[in-house]
């Protein structure tokens, strides 16, 4: 299936599991693939989103629903609990992300998938997706921005 990916695709692919080790979780959710997406100069500059804007999005989403349950905690460095592995396995809303993608870029007769095909399967995550979350706190929508592929 990562044979039907762009290069950028797949890098993006790879940036998302460092965002999850870097967040110190053991599984690549969509939040973090839309973390590793933004990496991507191109995505950034198109949404108006960088990575480290969308990486404090993220941390502050994180502290509004710990909030919300009563849970105050400390600022921790969560590098300093992250664990690389070689392995990191895949939610199941990336495992649905990933095919929905590949889709899209089949439907425009592309023989590969493009970051730009990840991000438009993540603008079709419904809420409480993490992405979903994510995307709108950060004001991205669906057609919020045209690509010219």
């Amino acid at each position: 299936m990562t044979s039907r990916l762009s290069p950028a695709a797949r890098a993006a692919i790879e940036s998302s599991r460092d965002e999850a080790v870097r967040r110190g979780d053991r599984r690549i959710g969509t939040d973090h693939l839309l973390l590793g997406i933004l990496h991507d100069t191109d995505i950034a500059t198109l949404t108006g989103v960088d990575v480290l804007t969308a990486r404090t999005h993220a941390h502050d989403l994180d502290r509004r629903a710990l909030a919300a349950i009563g849970i105050t905690a400390p600022e921790i460095d969560p590098m300093s609990r992250a664990h690389k592995s070689k392995h990191m396995p895949l939610s199941s809303g990336v495992r649905a992300v990933i095919p929905r993608a590949l889709a899209m870029a089949t439907a425009r007769k592309a023989r590969q998938a493009t970051t730009i095909d990840l991000l438009d399967a993540l603008l079709e995550r419904k809420q409480p997706d993490p992405a979903a979350v994510l995307l709108n706190d950060l004001h991205i929508k669906p057609g919020s921005f045209h690509a010219n592929q």
